[in-house]
């Protein structure tokens, strides 16, 4: 089956859909009354320990299961007792769960469409690289930020994800073990569900949870405060400042969320926070051809940022049904670079990948949301183990 994607018309050998079981729907695949433990922190489990009459060491167990072994369920933790494992059963569920369709792009990105609710979906983006590997994560259903630019923010809003269905997009991913990078740049403004993408970010580099370095991780964000400067003071991921045209007016027009989170603003909390070691600043430039890369916009960039540790990312916009703003002419970008590389700036131009099957920076949406799930099909790529094949295997019957 081949679905068609909104901003491409992608042909059957380029872009592979799941087959879906006839009628089902994309939903959560939560049980009723249960809470995910997916997201707790070892503080949180260890409390969870003491209500159940576990020693303290039963954190340290329960979060090795969730994080390191991805349980599928409490039956499998056979190191703590059955009566715990039934007692806990019937008040929490693990809370990972599968994607429910696949799209792989011709150039090998893969778009996977995650249920985080009940006629709530998310997308997500793995980008493979020969040793590196992507993951492109959301954070919201929808976006309150309403850029021009991206498609995300056209739809109507459905509400922030919890720690747990932000996780899950790496939990139950079915190339988890090759991923090498993490970038919270998928739907959403993460800093607008701070809360939430704080605890994942937790989760994703303690050493009791997935352990992976922050250095690994880039949280993208328009720059709201005062969580930008929560961010910097108590994480040591990377940061992306999506940026675009350094005239507050004009990013303005594009940004609504300028008017509320000035960049001047913005700037400020760059300026003082710490941007020794390894840990990097990007700004996210998206080139519009003919409206942003004047060299106008190059003095004023060199204005702006002088004195920031910082590398410019310059990207290509990807247009979609309704977008009003140019297509990025390939010559521009190139000439843009060179003029901005002359001022002093470091510069980097990324790649497009997964526009075919609308993957790419700023396609993703789910305003028009799949009717069918794709589970079906999906069992064998998606399974590491037989415990985890015969647990896909039986969503599609509930």
């Amino acid at each position: 089956m081949t679905r068609d994607v909104q901003s491409a018309t992608p042909s059957p050998d380029t872009v592979t859909a799941l087959s879906p079981p006839a009628g089902s729907s994309c939903a959560s695949a939560s049980t009723p009354n249960t809470a995910p433990l997916l997201g707790w922190t070892l503080d949180e489990l260890a409390a969870i320990a003491r209500e159940f009459d576990l020693p303290p060491y039963a954190a340290r167990q329960l979060a090795g299961w969730l994080y390191r072994r991805h349980a599928i369920s409490f039956a499998e933790m056979t190191d703590l007792p059955l009566r715990a494992r039934t007692r806990l059963a019937e008040r929490y569920r693990v809370g990972a769960a599968p994607p429910h369709e696949m799209l792989v792009s011709r150039d090998g990105t893969r778009k996977y469409l995650f249920a985080v609710a009940p006629e709530r979906c998310v997308e997500t983006a793995w980008i493979p690289d020969r040793e590196r590997s992507t993951l492109c994560v959301s954070t919201q259903a929808g976006c309150r930020m309403r850029c021009r630019f991206c498609h995300t923010g056209r739809q109507r809003f459905g509400g922030d994800l919890s720690a747990a269905e932000i996780l899950n997009q790496y939990r139950s991913l079915p190339e988890r073990d090759r991923v090498t990078n993490i970038v919270v740049m998928g739907m959403g403004e993460p800093l607008d569900n701070w809360g939430a993408v704080r605890r994942a970010l937790q989760v994703w580099t303690a050493p009791w949870g997935y352990a992976l370095s922050p250095r690994r991780i880039t949280v993208s964000t328009v720059g709201v405060l005062p969580a930008l400067r929560e961010l910097l003071a108590e994480t040591h991921v990377h940061v992306a400042i999506s940026l675009h045209t350094p005239f507050t007016e004009e990013r303005a027009a594009w940004m609504p969320s300028e008017r509320a989170h000035p960049i001047q603003d913005v700037l400020e909390a760059l300026r003082s926070a710490d941007w020794a070691g390894q840990r990097r600043l990007m700004f996210e430039y998206i080139v519009f051809s003919g409206l942003n890369d004047s060299p106008r916009h190059v003095r004023e960039l060199a204005r702006l940022l002088h004195g920031l540790p910082c590398r410019i990312n310059l990207m290509r916009h990807h247009p979609w049904p309704g977008s009003s703003l140019p297509a990025t002419d390939e010559a521009a970008v190139f000439h843009f670079r060179d003029a901005l590389e002359r001022r002093g700036f470091v510069v980097t131009i990324r790649r497009s990948r997964g526009s075919d099957i609308a993957a790419a920076c700023g396609q993703l949406t789910t305003a028009r949301r799949p009717t069918t799930s794709a589970v079906a099909g999906m069992s064998l790529p998606l399974a590491r183990d037989a415990t985890e094949k015969s647990w896909y295997n039986g969503r599609l019957h509930e």
